[in-house]
């Protein structure tokens, strides 16, 4: 992919939430240090497992928790300098969130017309009436579903028509970036294609952004254009797509990459050896030492930062940086 001119930047942002009692100095490190930028009309899928801190990055972006540390530009303008209603208004429309459970962000009281309006008549209240009612017809029909969509209830749609209508409901807003938390988890596998497809229309037709937050490396090897990788609230690797997949730097990426069912993917022959750290008051060194097979001593007592091993291509591993290869290793 071609580069595109930077929307959005994170740099060294942070997330800590305090755990226990009022007098506890445990501190849950749910994201630290993590730095990322989303260009015009792009997909970047945010990869790892649960608890990795994906889901906390897409709430900071989106200002529903406010960073322990580090700063969000947006456009080239600091986010945290956006004080008033009325601009915390205009940033939720260009940056809204579709999350992971399409029958929980829709009123099931309501037909599904009624939240469409109410919310252009919050983020478009220069539309008329009737403006509003066609705006939200063309919506649907971009995200395909008919019009007559509108006048059903929730509960009358399948999972994916919910989904969609997250969606259309984000797209009203005339976003330029949408932050599509594990929009497709919760679907069959059959349907998942056809919601993978939409965001890549999304981006070619309408010129949305979208960052990407899945578990699923499969499905982001489908639809984005680069990828970041993450394990306990860091970022292990990134870079554009097809050169993560085809040269992992990470072997947590060679981890994510072994579970994935294509003969075709550059399969390792690493093992999982065990669960992900708690991230609660951690110590210095590679949170992913103790199930990696590469560790070695300095992987105990430095805390690896994020350096370019190839063009674009970056990793947080000090067997890499030394110039290893992660893929000549056997469990």
């Amino acid at each position: 992919m071609s580069p595109t001119t930077e929307l959005l930047r994170a740099d060294h942002l942070a997330r800590h939430f305090k755990i226990g009692g009022v007098t506890s100095r445990r501190t849950l490190h749910a994201v630290d240090d993590v730095s990322l930028a989303i260009g015009e009309r792009e997909i970047v899928a945010l990869v790892g497992e649960s608890g990795s801190g994906k889901s906390t990055v897409a709430r900071l972006l989106a200002r529903v928790y406010e960073p322990t540390a580090g700063t969000i530009t947006f456009g080239g303008k600091p986010v945290a300098a956006i004080r008033s209603r009325r601009d915390k208004l205009r940033y939720s429309g260009q940056v809204p969130m579709v999350f992971q459970d399409p029958f929980a962000s829709i009123n099931p009281v309501y037909r599904v017309q009624h939240g469409m309006l109410r919310c252009l008549k919050l983020h478009r209240r220069e539309l008329s009436g009737k403006q509003r009612l066609d705006e939200a017809a063309r919506v649907f029909t971009v995200v395909g579903l008919g019009a007559d969509m509108l006048q059903r209830f929730p509960h009358e749609l399948s999972g994916g028509q919910r989904q969609r209508v997250g969606f259309a409901m984000a797209l009203a807003m005339r976003p330029k970036l949408i932050l599509a938390d594990e929009p497709v988890s919760m679907l069959d596998v059959s349907i998942r294609i056809g919601l993978l497809n939409l965001m890549a229309k999304l981006r070619d037709e309408e010129g949305v952004s979208i960052l990407y937050i899945t578990h699923d490396i499969a499905s982001a090897r489908y639809v984005a254009d680069r990828l970041i990788v993450m394990y306990a609230g860091q970022i292990a690797e990134s870079g554009p797509i097809e050169d993560v997949l085809a040269s992992p730097k990470h072997p947590y990426t060679q981890l994510l990459l072994s579970a994935v069912p294509d003969p075709k993917a550059p399969l390792s022959q690493v093992t999982d050896r065990g669960e992900p750290p708690k991230v609660v008051n951690p110590a210095p060194g590679c949170r992913f030492r103790s199930r990696c097979p590469l560790a070695i001593d300095t992987c105990a007592q430095v805390t690896p930062v994020l350096a370019e091993l190839a063009p674009g291509h970056e990793a947080a591993c000090h067997v890499a940086q030394a110039g290893a290869d992660v893929k000549a290793f056997a469990s």
